[in-house]
């Protein structure tokens, strides 16, 4: 146990007969269960999980996928467990190695004195983060960040895409854990989740693992138009079960004028930027006209950026 808490560790697993041994003998002793969910691996990642069950007993639990479900399926897999074990707080350490056991008291610490529902790992507060993060990976994690800022409603929130977290048995209880998104995207829409349901969450630096012999199989500029359609639609529904549905709030109508205004107005501006190059002169009144829709849209669209700040600020 910590600080009175009984903590699981969910621990998604596919292909990771490598570095899972590592991932269990490296697991600080305050954690009272281990959850290692095999999706449907093609190696012998359940029987290196299984090799361990003599000498822990109880404290390990190995759950099998029949098919693969991908990350997320996984991680709903041992979060359903955990829910149904009454355990307090589920982690989630991947099972390539890559997150440090050293920082998971630091993400309990929130949970266990009650001022937040979600901790996440942020691997970027760390001067070293550039240069132990594949630059490529850094800049695709940097972009979703400042995304899922935008769909999730935590606007404090960084490093997105960090699966290193903690999230408490209320939340654990709340959250409908079939409907969650099952591959790479998992992150982004918990997050969308919580916010709909006003859970606090925060951020706690972790130190970044790489170079151990871990095998990734995100392919980041693969993955960045698919998530960036994801937590378009992700936003769309935080916005009707938020701001519509749940509760009210005009910034849902500064975001549909400024949407309106925006993508017309840019479009307007660029093709008598073209008409203004390469065909004749353009009338004073389209260009004005072309601004003013541009500057209107921006300006709602912030607005209502502005507005759902000030609304989630308290799940800091």
């Amino acid at each position: 146990m910590y600080k009175n808490l009984r903590i699981a560790v969910v621990i998604p697993s596919y292909n990771e007969s490598l570095l899972l041994s590592r991932v269990i003998e490296t697991m600080p002793d305050f954690v009272d269960v281990m959850v290692v969910v095999d999706d449907c691996s093609q190696d012998q990642t359940a029987a290196v999980a299984e090799s361990f069950k003599a000498t822990l007993a109880e404290r390990l639990v190995v759950l099998r996928h029949e098919v693969n479900q991908g990350v997320g399926g996984s991680i709903a897999t041992g979060y359903r467990w955990c829910s149904e074990h009454e355990i307090d707080a589920a982690a989630v350490m991947a099972g390539d190695a890559q997150m440090d056991p050293a920082d998971l008291p630091a993400l309990l610490d929130p949970i266990a004195a009650g001022e937040a529902d979600y901790t996440k790992g942020n691997r970027l507060f760390t001067g070293d983060a550039w240069r132990m993060i594949p630059h490529v990976r850094y800049l695709g994690n940097s972009m979703m960040s400042l995304l899922t800022k935008i769909a999730s409603g935590y606007w404090h929130v960084a490093d997105s895409q960090s699966g290193y977290t903690v999230i408490s048995r209320k939340a654990l209880r709340t959250l409908d854990w079939d409907a969650m998104y099952k591959r790479y995207g998992q992150p982004n829409d918990l997050l969308v989740r919580l916010n709909i349901y006003n859970f606090r969450v925060r951020d706690v630096p972790v130190r970044p693992v790489y170079n151990i012999g871990e095998k990734s199989g995100i392919k980041p500029l693969r993955m960045i138009p698919q998530l960036t359609w994801l937590l378009l639609k992700l936003f769309v529904y935080r916005m009707v079960q938020k701001y519509v549905i749940r509760d009210f709030h005009p910034l849902v109508f500064f975001y549909v004028v400024g949407l309106l205004l925006l993508g017309p107005g840019l479009l307007f501006g660029l093709y008598l930027l073209y008409y203004r190059l390469f065909v004749s002169i353009v009338s004073a009144t389209s260009a004005l006209f072309a601004v003013f829709l541009f500057v209107s849209g921006l300006q709602s669209v912030l607005f209502a950026m502005w507005f759902d700040m000030s609304y989630n600020h308290h799940l800091r």
